[in-house]
């Protein structure tokens, strides 16, 4: 058996008026995160994660943010099709970990929400789903509410 380990990190600066998606689920806020598509920089770490453990190009190769195609989309939708790479190469998913820096909101009473749709996204299992949440500690542009990031991990497997 091969396995294969990447990492991915992903960041993006709060704005208001957007909605903020991570993990695939929806937060209640006044704000959300800026960028080309939804801007769920759990699910873009988690992708990364898993193209880099296969040796592939990094998430804005497959899903350009030049590419109107990609405005607004869902990144689950990017997350199944990062799957679909893997699987076309003959890689399954072992399992992923992933932990999210931020000061709001609160990110911990929606993890089981979170695994839920990264599962339904990449058909592994929940139990093979690891998902954290932190603060920064209010030090530097993270610590001060100014952005979100996640980092994320993924084993897996070619036959």
């Amino acid at each position: 058996m091969n396995f294969r380990i990447g990492h991915g990190y992903d960041i993006h600066p709060i704005v208001p008026g957007r909605p903020l998606v991570l993990g695939g689920v929806k937060f209640d806020t006044d704000f959300g995160l800026d960028g080309h598509s939804d801007a769920d920089c759990v699910t873009h770490a988690i992708c990364d994660a898993l193209l880099g453990a296969a040796g592939l190009p990094d998430i804005g190769h497959f899903f350009p943010n030049t590419d109107p195609a990609y405005r607004n989309i869902d990144s689950q939708v990017l997350l199944a099709r990062v799957c679909g790479e893997l699987s076309k190469r003959g890689f399954a998913i072992s399992n992923f970990d992933a932990t999210v820096i931020a000061e709001k909101p609160k990110i911990h009473p929606r993890l089981a929400e979170m695994k839920a749709a990264l599962a339904k996204s990449t058909r592994v299992p929940v139990a093979n789903i690891g998902l954290k949440a932190t603060t920064n500690e209010g030090i530097g542009a993270l610590g001060c509410g100014l952005a979100i990031a996640a980092h994320a991990v993924a084993l897996i497997v070619k036959a």
